[in-house]
């Protein structure tokens, strides 16, 4: 009896629970480009139906900061820019809707405003407007 229990132990232990990647998204999927500091393009997936694309943001592994005396105004996302900067047109956090496989569209509404539906793709990239580099 001690074998099997033994046996069923070591089994048990043998599994590993990993998260969904963001390729097996049920909610909304997040692309967040960090080119811009060195970095790369990060994925992430907000589970469900996020209220708002801050919500999504957040929910999805990117908790972000607003420009002091801003409040809406994304400044920092994982604490990048360092330190926070005032947003020029040439140095901001770009929002952008897609479907999957599809086109990335520029947001017309605050992220704080907007309610990304399941099954979509919201892309953030730092610089001076150009879409994230992935397709969503």
């Amino acid at each position: 009896m001690r074998r099997i229990l033994a046996v069923l132990a070591l089994v048990a232990s043998s599994f590993v629970v990993v998260p969904a990647s963001a390729d097996d998204c049920a909610g909304v999927k997040l692309v967040v480009d960090f080119t811009a500091f060195g970095g790369g393009v990060e994925t992430g997936c907000a589970a469900g139906d996020p209220a708002t694309g801050l919500a999504a943001l957040k929910d999805a592994g990117f908790p972000y900061t607003f420009v002091p005396r801003r409040p809406g105004l994304v400044c920092q996302i994982k604490l990048l820019p360092n330190p926070c900067t005032m947003p020029t047109t040439s140095a901001y956090w770009s929002y952008w809707h897609a479907t999957p496989g599809g086109a990335w569209t520029y947001s017309t509404s605050g992220a704080g405003t907007y309610d990304p539906a399941p099954g979509t793709v919201e892309g953030w990239s730092f610089g001076a407007g150009a879409a994230p580099g992935a397709t969503p």
